[in-house]
Formats: structure tokens, sequence, C-alpha cells
């Protein structure tokens, strides 16, 4: 199950179809070790970094209902080693917590980054190295979201990021897909940076991808490409 995080609308947790810059800088994060209060680091890096990402294999997409009964008595450590106690009028507890949160399973996504000022640290070899050597569990999303395989596929050497989604095999199992019941996947959804070159027909598309780390918010929507190329122009595929 992956769960990549979309705008959030009052309790409904709803999720995208390929992770954002900032969903992937906090994942490399995380496997370098940099803490979240590391606010700089975290900044640089997400400045950084350029992302371009194929859906080799589609989601199947589903929602799961949440209901939790809080009291007000509950305490809880926190990342900054403080006890953290609920607020909340005497009221505040009577009905338990809705939320309901999106996830997709069975997907395969194949991603394609490089970094801006590249001899900087960390570098892509040392991205590399801690992809493959975490310092701490990874997850995809939401921590219940683990990766089923390895996720580093290799340094490539390429004129842009199109150019390296091509070099890495797709999924054997891709074509035995359906986008729904009557038509077989045969085109595949690629999204890439507005820096880098793309295929004509790619349509200009706005979401929020980068994430204000010391505010702890997303802010402002950034331009990136999608569209559809035919499975042909990639690698011959691999076992799933």
């Amino acid at each position: 199950m992956v769960a990549f995080g979309d705008t959030m609308i009052d309790s409904l947790g709803r999720i995208r179809e390929t992770p954002s810059v900032s969903a992937v800088s906090g994942l490399l994060s995380n496997a370098l070790g940099i803490r979240r209060e590391d606010h700089g680091r975290l900044s640089r890096l997400q400045n950084r970094l350029v992302l371009a990402c194929r859906v080799d294999r589609v989601a199947l997409r589903f929602s799961d209902f949440q209901t939790a009964q809080l009291n007000g008595k509950d305490r809880g450590w926190t990342t900054s080693g403080r006890v953290q106690e609920r607020a909340g009028g005497t009221t505040t507890f009577d009905s338990p917590h809705i939320r309901e949160r999106d996830y997709d399973s069975d997907v395969s996504i194949t991603l394609a980054l490089r970094l801006r000022d590249a001899a900087e640290s960390p570098t892509l070899e040392d991205i590399a190295h801690a992809i493959q050597w975490p310092s701490r569990p990874l997850f995809l999303g939401r921590k219940c979201c683990l990766p089923s395989a390895p996720m580093f596929y290799g340094l490539l050497d390429a004129e842009h990021a199109f150019a390296a989604l091509q070099q890495i095999p797709l999924r054997e199992s891709m074509a035995q897909h359906r986008w729904d019941a009557h038509q077989l996947l045969r085109k595949i959804v690629v999204t890439l940076p507005p820096d880098e070159p793309c295929p004509q027909g790619f349509e200009r598309v706005f979401s929020t991808e980068r994430r204000d780390w010391p505010a702890g918010v997303h802010a402002g929507e950034q331009r990136r490409y999608r569209g559809t190329v035919d499975s042909a122009v990639f690698k011959a595929g691999e076992t799933s």
C-alpha cells in the first residue's frame, strides 16, 4: 500500500496519483537520518530535487473509515521529549473521533531524480547509499505503508529526466492490468518537472508540491507536466 498525500479536506485524507516533491524529499531525508526539526536541511534538499514519475502499474484505490474513542486524560510522549496532554471542554470527548483515509494498493511507481548543485552534500551517491541502507525504517506516505521490494534501481547517465525513465524497465505484468474493465493499459502515465523536456501532447497541471518545513504546512502551487506515453518507448519489462 502507498498513500501519496494530497490536500486534506476536513477529516478526509485524500491522496495523489504520484508522490509530490515534498513527499520524496521527506522519504530521502528519513533515509539520510535528517531529523524533522532540521528545517534548513529539509528545505534545501527539497529545493534541489528534480523529480519525474512513471506509473508502471495502476493502483487499486480504497478508503479506510477510522474511528477512535479519545479521552481527556490521555497522555503521550512527543518527539521533543515532553508529555503531551489533550485539550478541550468536558463534552469534547463524548463522541468518537472519525476520519477517512485513502490508500492505493498494488501500484508500481518508478521515480527518476537528480539534484541541483550536484556536488553539494548530500550527493546522489549519498542518497543511493541511504536508500539501500537507511538510517530509519522507510514508509510510503503513512507508517503502515511499507515498501514491498527494494527501492533502489541504480545510478544512470541521461540527458534529462524522461530519458532516464526510458532506461528503467517497465514491470512485466503491466500489460495484463487495465485502466478499467474494458481498456487494456497500453499508455503509461508520466509526470515531469517544468524545467525538463517532455513529449508532445503533455498538459500543464498545478498542484501543491512543496512543504514549508518551518511552518509545517504545504503552501503555493507548482507547475508540472502530465501525459501518457506508449509503453513501447520504455525499456523491456522485468518481473513484478
